[in-house]
């Protein structure tokens, strides 16, 4: 029986209101026969449809009406004959990138130093509705972050909204369904902090980025059963009050609640119409909103004698705390945040200038409170000014809405210890935006992070809406030169568009990832015209000042060494020694993205750009080597990332390359195999091992439980991945200065967790052979005393489930609808196409 399990629209199966005059329809099929493939599928909207022979199409009808909900129908025939069908609903929103509304703020509020975060404002606005409702519809968004209420009811599920993206080119309104919450007489309530648009922000602490303080706009439409409409927008018509209850919300600091102010104890006065000085597209919601994904609860109290309790939550993690108290009217709770403990106390210094603490202050009797303008990255909490008996504590963990779609185990317990440190990291650091981590005064999109940790990403994550929403705020920054911003939002004043290897490089990277993972080339193509601008400034830089010996040796001379950031976070050296190594990890890198874009070029038609950046690539290659190695193998300056990523890459002639693989092996050997790469070698250097026949040494490497590795996390209960291989010294004390201000210490940092690709790709064994995997390969490498794994991820195609065991000889292979699998185990050599297989060694 064929079957459509999922049908979408820009990646959505419900709920979807969109802007995209070209929304995007994807479905994924299954058949309980074997060889299935999809002979036809036909996506139908209205009068328009189109066929394709494969599981995804574009609309390019007649132009949407906003406003409107549209059905969209899919029927598939597959090639047994057999046909399914589905259909779903969505909506479409304004789309012109406005709302018909008024920008309204308090016109009284100056915020006048230029660090602090702006008092949080609360709108209000009375109305009263006579007659059946059949439907209503709040449309809104805010400078700043807002949290709506009507009847006291909080509206929707979502945090931070409207969601970080570059304000001065676009911003996101949410869409609710708000029918269920009204009566005959009713009150919206919306209360907006300073979040990233005017709060304070950045790790040099500066607010007022994108505007002086909040403003809200917001449409309400209610639709009568007997025909009558009802439109309420932001005006003058609305009250807006400080201080009414959300006292102070700071996304670094934290924030101070008091529950015991009443809606009379406020000083209302008429809101203001705002005339902000950025004037953004407004676009229906297009990414993963965060949301609270899973409910923490402590697993143990430490008790201090003047009546603090500090919580250990077991698990390092971003999110909140909530609280469920039997207090008194005025009692203040304060609660403080840390990563870890020194002494049976919380050690804050790793947060900089962050204080991470939130204040509630009772009302009479019992009430539960969650911060709703602030995150903390932490595993500990302390709390003070609550008996412990009159309160109960849990936790709230916070991330972008984004399916987990991948799993991995194996039969050594250490490394299913480290892909649920990994899982955790991302989930963290995936807070609307990419941040590098969830806990200091930082929280940015750093494009290095994500950039090689993008694959890792894919394979445990449904990343696409999440990415297209970053990307797309990538490429409202792209410089004129092609350079990108560091961190994505870049708020004014702060990153301007560059040139640097491994950062910049995100631009290309990520939706290549993307690519390899969902096989969805219209994103592709959306990035493409961005990677190549990207790299075509790379080269024409390099045409400019290359030297005369060597015509393409890219960043070595192009730039100063401290304008890139080289092999940022090696083990063996510090700041400036990272950076030294620019002209090694730059040189590489461009080889890299030469490549690539030439095969992405080849994907969308550009043959004319595959076969230039081809050729480049290919004298970049040669410069490298002639460069920087003694033409036989053999680096001049030798460090691990410098052997690595010309060896992953492609660069080193078949002649030296097996000598060069060699050399690599030299140093890791001497060094125990302890990993001393920084974010450009890392994800690469047990790929480069395995693939050059070092297996046991890639084993080694890979479980070696020394300083700096990633199982000396596991083994010192580190329940995330680290900043720092060091980051906390193997006689236990935290690498940190205490007199460095610019402490660079987190236990919650993703980039090194990019680890997770091997352990897909070469313990669990899934790799694609094309993007979206219609062909892959399920090529398991027997690695030292691993004697089984198993796991998934799920394609565009459905979910791809392998399991095997040395053991027992056997391997057990889910191949979806649509797609080819290659499977190499022990001695079984097999080409499959759809279906559920198991082969044992000697069949």
């Amino acid at each position: 029986m064929l079957k459509i399990e999922r049908l979408t629209t820009e990646y959505l199966e419900r709920e979807c209101v969109t802007d995209n005059p070209h929304p995007v329809f994807a479905l994924t099929l299954a058949s309980d026969k074997r060889e299935t493939k999809i002979k036809s599928a036909l996506f139908r909207v209205g009068e328009w449809q189109q066929r394709v022979e494969d599981n995804r199409a574009v609309y390019d009808g007649l132009p949407l009406s906003p406003l409107t909900e549209y059905e969209l129908c899919a029927e598939v025939e597959d090639n047994y004959g057999e046909k399914a069908t589905a259909s779903m609903k969505f909506k479409t929103g304004f789309m012109d990138g406005n709302l018909p509304a008024e920008w309204i703020t308090d016109g009284s509020y100056n915020l006048a130093d230029n660090t602090s975060s702006p008092e949080p404002m609360t709108f209000a606005r009375n109305f009263s509705v006579s007659g059946k409702v059949k439907s209503a519809t709040l449309y809104i968004t805010a400078i700043g972050i807002y949290c709506a209420y009507i009847n006291g009811q909080r509206v929707g599920e979502d945090y931070f909204t409207p969601g970080f993206t570059s304000y001065n080119k676009r911003m996101q309104y949410q869409t609710y369904g708000v029918v269920g919450m009204l009566a005959e007489n009713n009150r919206i309530e919306v209360a907006v902090a300073g979040g990233w648009a005017c709060g304070s922000y950045t790790n040099r602490r500066r607010n007022k980025l994108y505007a002086d303080r909040q403003a809200l706009k917001a449409v309400l439409d209610i639709e009568f059963e007997d025909g009558r409409k009802l439109r309420i927008a932001t005006n003058t018509a609305w009250q807006v009050a400080r201080r009414y209850k959300f006292i102070s919300a700071d996304i670094y600091d934290g924030e101070r609640y008091d529950a015991s102010v009443s809606e009379n104890d406020a000083e209302w006065r008429p809101a203001t119409v705002e005339r902000p000085g950025i004037s953004p597209r407004l676009i229906a919601d297009c990414g993963a909103p965060v949301r609270c994904r899973r409910r923490m609860q402590a697993k143990c109290i430490i008790r201090h004698p003047d009546g603090r309790l500090i919580y250990d939550f077991g698990q390092n993690f971003a999110g909140i705390v909530s609280l469920k108290v039997k207090g008194v009217r005025g009692q203040k709770i304060c609660v403080r945040h840390a990563e870890i403990i020194t002494d049976g106390e919380l050690h804050t210094s790793l947060l900089r200038s962050a204080k991470a603490t939130v204040e509630y202050i009772c009302r009479d009797g019992v009430q539960q409170y969650a911060p709703t303008f602030t995150y903390m990255g932490f595993r500990y909490i302390e709390v003070s000014g609550a008996k412990e008996a009159d309160t109960e504590v849990c936790a709230y963990l916070l991330s972008s809405d984004i399916a987990q779609t991948g799993h991995f185990e194996c039969s050594d317990g250490r490394l299913n210890r480290l892909q649920q440190n990994i899982v955790f990291s991302a989930l963290s650091n995936f807070m609307d935006i990419p941040t590098d981590c969830p806990q200091r005064d930082e929280r940015m999109g750093w494009t290095g992070d994500i950039a090689v940790f993008a694959p890792t990403a894919c394979f445990n994550f449904d990343m696409s809406r999440f990415f297209a929403k970053w990307l797309g705020d990538m490429r409202e920054e792209q410089g004129e030169d092609g350079g990108i911003p560091d961190v994505i939002p870049a708020p004014p004043g702060t990153f301007a568009p560059a040139a640097k290897a491994f950062w910049g490089d995100a631009c290309v990277l990520v939706p290549y990832a993307e690519y390899m993972q969902r096989g969805d080339k219209s994103q592709l193509m959306q990035a493409y015209p961005a990677m190549k601008k990207y790299v075509d400034g790379l080269v024409r830089k390099a045409e400019r000042v290359a030297p005369f010996k060597h015509k393409y040796i890219l960043w070595t001379y192009i730039t100063q060494a401290f304008k890139q950031y080289g092999d940022w976070c090696s083990p063996d050296c510090g700041y400036y020694g990272w950076m030294l190594r620019s002209k090694w990890t730059a040189t590489a890198s461009l080889k890299n993205l030469l490549s690539l874009t030439a095969q992405i070029a080849q994907l969308v038609g550009d043959n004319c750009t595959y076969k230039r950046y081809t050729h480049i690539a290919e004298e970049v290659s040669r410069a490298y080597i002639r460069e920087f190695t003694d033409g036989n193998g053999k680096l001049k300056k030798e460090f691990q990332t410098a052997y690595v990523l010309p060896l992953k890459f492609g660069m080193f002639p078949v002649a030296s390359k097996a000598k060069a693989a060699e050399n690599l092996v030299r140093l890791v050997r001497r060094n125990n195999y302890k990993v001393m790469t920084g974010f450009p070698g890392t994800p690469y250097i047990l790929f480069v091992l395995a693939e050059n026949g070092y297996q046991e040494d890639a084993y080694r490497m890979l479980t070696n439980e020394s300083c700096p590795s990633w199982l000396y996390e596991v083994k010192t209960g580190g329940t995330s991945i680290w900043e720092r291989w060091d980051a906390l010294k193997e006689d236990g004390t935290i690498n940190i200065d205490d007199n460095d201000k610019n402490v660079m210490v987190s236990f919650n940092h993703y980039a090194s967790g990019d680890i997770g690709d091997f352990l897909y790709q070469k313990v669990l064994g899934i790799s694609p052979a094309n993007g979206g995997y219609r062909a892959f390969n399920v090529m398991p490498l027997k690695l030292g005393d691993i004697t089984w794994a198993k796991g998934y991820t799920m394609t565009k195609y459905g979910k791809i489930v392998v399991d095997w065991s040395t053991d027992e000889g056997r391997i057990k292979v889910s191949v979806p609808v649509g797609a080819t699998c290659h499977i190499k185990f022990m001695d079984i050599d097999k080409v499959v196409e759809s279906g559920d297989y198991e082969f044992t060694v000697g069949q």
